[in-house]
């Protein structure tokens, strides 16, 4: 017997929440109103006493697992690695199925966002790329080749 029902949602912790919900905006995900989180059940649920986060949730425009934008006013934020490589433990990418990859990939480049490698093709049937986003979030992009 399994536990787990559905897929819910992925969080990330960033320090401009605007910029990177832009961003993820910019690729085609709808955002709901930044919403500002403080009190007992957050400190609860984090293991930390008066904190206050702002979030913002992000989806696909087909509905789906949500993506979780979070900022902390208290307590200050720690740094991440913002030139993680993709082998680093952890959450390295968020994936995405795209439409035409080489006009996202161009349109995350006139934003100033680059590639961590190139474009590979797998067995024929994807086109994948991995971009390195706002604050080091490698977002991996994905098309299927079309036969």
């Amino acid at each position: 017997m399994g536990f787990v029902q559905r897929f819910d949602h992925v969080g990330i912790t960033v320090s401009d929440l605007d910029a990177v919900a832009a961003f993820f905006v910019s690729l085609g995900l709808e955002a709901d109103q930044k919403m500002a989180v403080e009190g007992e059940f957050l400190d609860t649920v984090i293991g930390m006493t008066g904190a206050a986060t702002e979030i913002v949730m992000l989806r696909a425009p087909g509905g789906g697992t949500t993506l979780e934008l979070s900022s902390f006013a208290r307590p200050d934020y720690l740094p991440g690695s913002p030139t993680a490589p993709a082998n680093e433990l952890g959450l390295r990418n968020i994936a995405f199925e795209v439409q035409d990859l080489q006009a996202v990939v161009d349109h995350v480049a006139a934003g100033g966002y680059g590639l961590v490698g190139g474009v590979g093709e797998y067995e024929g049937v994807w086109r994948m790329a991995y971009v390195r986003g706002p604050e080091g979030i490698i977002v991996s992009l994905a098309e299927r080749i079309q036969k």
